[in-house]
């Protein structure tokens, strides 16, 4: 997750007429936290790393913690492609670690990264409708919508099954498709 400043985020307060959400607007810059999140499918346990950059040192961390938190014989590591996921030492502590397999999600497909959705949850469990004023506040506030999450948590299922989803037949070229009528099973 990208990185969350100590300011004011807004909540779901309406007002009469056009509707908009609104709030008053916090300049301040009183520190900012760079999130760095696991996310196990299979359970709905999240683990996160608190740093004050986004580097490979707090990748690294992250999945030292991953190790910890998850136990396991292997590791399927799903990442997408920022740069501190393959840096050279990521790749160099990842020798260490045989037993962790990474694979990288293609350019523009994050929705194959399961942990988008859960960012979503975190930002409304830690973050709507919250003020603020240092950096202790702000990481109390992740930490503690982390072990709500982790209190609650249940597996992640996919909205549809494959045989739900309506199937594409290509066209022609250029991406153009239409549904077809038969279903895979």
């Amino acid at each position: 997750m990208g990185p969350i400043a100590v300011k004011t985020y807004p909540g779901e307060a309406w007002q009469q007429g056009s509707n908009r959400a609104t709030f008053e607007p916090d300049y301040g810059r009183r520190g900012m936290v760079w999130v760095h999140g696991a996310f196990e499918p299979a359970t709905g346990q999240a683990a996160i790393v608190l740093s004050p950059k986004r580097d490979s040192v707090s990748h690294i961390q992250l999945l030292e913690k991953v190790i910890t938190e998850f136990p396991s014989q292997r590791w399927m590591i799903i990442e997408d492609n920022l740069s501190t996921h393959s840096s050279r030492e990521t790749q160099l502590a990842l020798t260490a670690w045989p037993e962790i397999q990474v694979q990288f999600t293609p350019k523009y497909a994050c929705w194959l990264n399961l942990i988008e959705p859960w960012w979503k949850q975190l930002r409304s469990l830690a973050l709507k409708g919250r003020c603020f004023t240092d950096m202790n506040e702000l990481t109390e506030a992740l930490n503690h919508a982390l072990s709500y999450w982790n209190g609650h948590c249940h597996p992640y299922i996919w909205k549809k099954r494959p045989q739900e989803q309506a199937f594409l037949e290509p066209i022609g070229g250029f991406g153009v498709y239409r549904p077809t009528d038969n279903l895979a099973i």
